[in-house]
């Protein structure tokens, strides 16, 4: 019987009810179970946590039954908890890794198992090619998988319920000056899209002056009307409420609240790269920080604008936190980021929070006094004007080759008359051109979507490479 369980970019998601099983889950968390024995880190534990999706908390429980049923300590979230809460929690308990159940910014149908490392981070590849090796081993011979029930397991000091909360918040509190933030007198919308992040921004910025209003966040796995992904096309609600309210900002997480997207003033979505490169701007320039930028491959050229003025290194890698937060780490790097909305900081975890991004962006409002509009016109007065869009195209699996030979077998010597001045094949396919746009087409490695990005100076010029780039894939 084949492996059913595969992990992308970012962990292993599936299905529910068809591919996401309770069998396969505990598949999954055995594997875990098994690697945190050879590798030595049974003892430290395991962290278990889980999202608002349709019966998240039952395969928590059933992913800790089967971790405990090995004898190994497991700390179990009560409640739904954000994911860089959790892994916070990996690092405040010395514990071995978390197992996460979340499907992250994927649909209502979706559910996953997310597992990080004892740093807190995403899981190398190294290590998930473990796992994979133990799930395909544990399925081709029919061993047992070992469970205990829960209530014994609580009666047996194996689970012990964790709210992860307070020591998260304790933290935040030395990385951000929350007191100031509190008597910033900013009207702030929250739509943390049916998920985790829910109420987080309000307890952490009550007792103040900062107006907090707070949009889809109730309880509902069905995610209706929006993908939880916080791009511009699921943030119409917050955009609207943004100027219906005459808010300042709006602020969105995704399912599992480790992305974040957001809306200006005026309701417009800035782009995750508009963010990174200002999120870096505030701390170069308003914190006056130092240390490398570590940045994938589908992030903006301004970084390496803002790493020239700054005289700060920028390392670049492939699509996924789990190439990024190593490079934080050996480098000591101020900021690693990606595309998604996912940005990591020094002094906190090496691995995304968009709790902490959101707070970043409202401190970088708070102490230049400017509108989300006008950082953004102060970004382009140093580096020059930056668009990006990325589109996503489902595709049938079995075209997947196909598309792929025809990009291979097509390189451009220009795209919109301007003529490629490099291309590589890191992770997908990127061009660069002359007068620095890009266009990256890429497959993505958690679903069958074939996602094309593309930056330059202009948005309409965006859309002409958005556009030239499905013709390359013959989309």
């Amino acid at each position: 019987m084949d492996n059913p369980i595969k992990f992308g970019t970012d962990g292993w998601r599936g299905i529910i009810a068809e591919d996401f099983t309770f069998d396969n889950v505990r598949l999954c968390a055995q594997a875990v179970a098994d690697y945190l024995k050879q590798a030595g880190l049974a003892s430290r534990g395991l962290v278990i946590g889980y999202d608002t999706r349709f019966a998240s908390e039952d395969f928590a429980s059933a992913a800790a039954e089967v971790v405990a049923g090995n004898e190994i300590k497991v700390y179990l979230c009560p409640k739904v908890t954000p994911t860089p809460v959790i892994s916070f929690g990996v690092l405040a308990q010395k514990a071995g890794g978390a197992i996460i159940i979340t499907a992250s910014h994927n649909s209502a149908a979706w559910n996953g198992v997310k597992y990080k490392s004892e740093l807190g981070t995403s899981a190398s590849p190294e290590v998930i090619a473990e796992l994979e090796k133990s799930i395909s081993h544990i399925t081709a011979s029919g061993e047992k998988v070992n469970q205990m029930p829960l209530a014994q397991a609580l009666e047996q000091g194996l689970i012990d319920y964790l709210d992860l909360d307070p020591i998260y918040f304790d933290q935040l509190t030395k990385l951000i000056d929350l007191d100031e933030l509190r008597q910033s007198r900013l009207k702030v919308v929250v739509d943390p899209m049916y998920g985790a992040g829910a109420g987080y921004f309000k307890t952490l910025l009550a007792g103040g002056d900062i107006e907090i209003v707070e949009i889809n966040n109730e309880r509902n796995p069905l995610f209706p009307g929006i993908k939880p992904e916080p791009i511009a096309a699921n943030l119409a609600k917050l955009s609207a409420t943004v100027k219906k309210l005459g808010a300042d900002v709006g602020l969105a997480t995704d399912g599992d609240a480790d992305r974040i997207g957001i809306i200006d003033e005026n309701g417009m979505f800035l782009t995750q790269l508009q963010v990174f490169a200002l999120l870096c701007l505030y701390l170069l320039e308003v914190r006056g920080e130092r240390g490398p930028i570590v940045k994938t491959i589908t992030t903006t050229s301004m970084l390496y604008r803002l790493g020239e003025m700054f005289k700060v290194p920028v390392y670049e890698t492939s699509v996924g936190f789990k190439y990024v937060a190593p490079i934080m780490l050996a480098e000591k790097a101020l900021i690693g980021g990606e595309e998604s909305g996912g940005y990591g900081f020094r002094g906190h975890i090496p691995e995304r929070d968009g709790i902490l991004a959101g707070l970043c962006f409202l401190d970088l409002m708070l102490k230049t006094g400017k509108t989300p509009s006008e950082l953004l016109a102060y970004l382009f007065s140093k580096v020059g004007p930056h668009y990006y869009q990325r589109i996503d195209i489902e595709f049938p699996g079995d075209e997947r080759q196909a598309i792929n030979n025809r990009i291979r077998d097509n390189f451009p010597e220009s795209i919109d008359g301007v003529g490629v001045i490099s291309s590589d094949t890191t992770d997908g396919f990127r061009f660069i051109l002359a007068d620095t746009s890009w266009l990256l087409i890429r497959f993505s490695g958690t679903e069958p979507v074939l996602r094309i990005y593309a930056e330059s100076n202009t948005p309409a010029r965006v859309d002409r490479l958005l556009e030239l780039g499905k013709g390359l894939a013959g989309i």
